[in-house]
């Protein structure tokens, strides 16, 4: 029997991404969805292409051995295919994980193979794994009974992904254009006796914070830098943004503040962590992606939120006290500026927050800073800044 591997969302990064590799690891992927199209076109299609897109051109991959399932109306059936899976994995945002957590503990309950199932979130959060097992494991998804025994059943595992998927065209169908860039990286520890799955894309690691952190206070935070600076602009793509020597510079004046909080708290060197902000920088300014600044700059409250790519290292910089956050606070303007821009419900949301609350308000509602938190007053001055409509 081949392998099988249990997918949670449909979108880009499921198809592109994670089940792009799963297939070329010889998994058969069981596409899971509640977005009727998505699961639609995927049992109407029995294959789609994914297309990478690198310096040296283009190169295409077509996906098969594939199902689809759509869980908002055939859950017993998701259960059933999580009962056989040797792999669950997931792309579906941070916040949806709670969602999908009580189909997957019934799948995990249902399981008698004697080796567990491998359960790996790839999403852009830290720890994404243990937040969604934490809800896997939540009273009202497991019984207090079966707890005791379940990492017989299943082995929760925390990753790190690095790929970049542009806007689509909009007759692209189940077809995903991305980079040909990537990088998957898994904590490895949780595997003992059972060793980890063969997904010859994944790096496995002992120790994956130094990668975790790395990647978002570096990919994450220069990307979203170029969005909200382009976006604040008038410019088109992260290419324009970026073609500008000005949001250019505060993107790498940015990054060197992250930077040193990376080579100091996890002792990667100077020159390898420059040579890492290079590259990224060289990544995002890709002409070839098309890359449209309001798509990266979406979802500005998560972006926003105490662990993100902003506040994440300019709280921890502001506490060590041995780094200006000048830059960075910059970015945080230019993101608590990003309002109203049509598609991005976060963005209404967030003018919405910042005309209802005072500015320490908005700072411990948005951000989760508070008085205790060295940050806290420099963003409080921020909000106050861009409530008061000031340049």
């Amino acid at each position: 029997m081949g392998k099988k591997a249990v997918h949670f969302g449909g979108g880009n990064i499921g198809r592109g991404f994670v089940g792009e590799k799963l297939h070329i690891s010889g998994f058969e992927v069981v596409f899971v969805d509640v977005m009727d199209s998505i699961i639609e076109q995927l049992q109407k299609n029995k294959e789609y292409t994914v297309t990478e897109i690198g310096g040296e051109g283009e190169k295409v991959n077509k996906i098969t051995n594939y199902r689809a399932i759509n869980s908002k109306t055939h859950e017993a059936d998701v259960v059933k295919e999580i009962a056989t899976a040797d792999l669950v994995t997931c792309a579906v945002g941070p916040n949806i994980l709670k969602f999908i957590a009580p189909v997957i503990a019934k799948g995990i309950d249902s399981r008698e193979s004697s080796t567990p199932l491998a359960v790996i979130a790839c999403e852009n959060a830290i720890g994404a794994t243990d937040t969604l097992a934490g809800h896997i494991k939540d009273e009202k998804n497991t019984p207090k009974e079966r707890l005791a025994d379940i990492d017989k059943r299943a082995v929760f595992a925390n990753s790190a992904i690095d790929r970049i998927v542009p806007g689509q065209d909009p007759n692209a169908g189940l077809n995903v254009k991305i980079e040909a860039f990537f990088e998957w990286v898994v904590d490895q520890t949780p595997f003992k006796e059972h060793g980890h799955p063969q997904i010859d894309a994944i790096k496995w690691v002992d120790d994956l914070v130094p990668y975790i952190e790395r990647k978002l206070y570096t990919v994450n935070t220069g990307h979203a830098a170029a969005a909200y600076y382009g976006h604040n602009r008038g410019k088109k793509t992260i290419h324009d943004a970026l073609a500008d020597e000005e949001i250019r510079s505060i993107v790498h004046e940015a990054l060197d503040e992250t930077s040193h909080l990376i080579v100091n708290k996890h002792g990667i060197s100077v020159e390898e962590q420059k040579a890492y902000v290079d590259k990224i920088v060289k990544r995002i300014s890709n002409p070839y992606l098309e890359d449209v600044v309001e798509r990266v700059g979406r979802a500005p409250l998560r972006k926003l939120s105490r662990k993100e790519r902003f506040i994440g290292p300019g709280a921890a910089l502001a506490h060590r006290g041995d780094k200006d956050v000048k830059a960075l606070l910059g970015c945080i303007e230019m993101a608590f500026r990003f309002q109203n821009v049509e598609g991005d419900d976060e963005s209404f949301e967030l003018a919405k927050i910042l005309k209802e609350h005072d500015a320490p308000g908005v700072v411990k509602k948005v951000c989760g800073l508070h008085e205790k938190d060295k940050l806290f007053e420099d963003v409080v001055k921020v909000v106050e800044k861009v409530q008061g409509g000031k340049a």
